[in-house]
């Protein structure tokens, strides 16, 4: 994968702006703060983004990738206050469960999501060499 950014662009800090990919694309339909069994453990929004990259990280290994192959994600955040007001933890987690990857991203505050409990759902797409 290669990174693209746009001479004289400010650098984006935890995501990427492009980038380059070439192999096999998979791609991970939305994922929500619950475990396997469709339990919430937690009602806590950084519990729910760290469970919510850990189901992530599981279809990817079961795809055959790592979090290093993710190109995309897109998330849905039912309230924007609390993301950034738990911006340092949030960023802690991601680190502690994606590592140091930072794919083009965007992010989205929504009404609800279908779950009523959750707090959080990410779109992710990888590309494996």
């Amino acid at each position: 994968m290669q990174i693209i950014q746009p001479e004289g662009w400010a650098q984006p800090k935890g995501y990427s702006n492009g980038i380059l990919a070439q192999g096999q694309t998979l791609y991970v339909g939305g994922q929500i703060g619950w475990d396997e069994n469709e339990q919430f453990q937690s009602d806590d929004f950084v519990d729910q983004v760290r469970q919510t990259l850990l189901n992530t990280v599981a279809i990817l290994e079961a795809g055959g990738a790592r979090p290093e192959h993710i190109t995309r994600m897109t998330w849905y955040i039912t309230d924007k206050q609390e993301y950034l007001s738990r911006l340092k933890e949030v960023g802690a987690v991601y680190r502690e469960v994606i590592g140091r990857n930072f794919p083009v991203m965007a992010m989205v505050q929504v009404v609800a999501l279908m779950e009523d409990r959750a707090k959080v759902e990410i779109e992710t797409t990888a590309v494996i060499p």
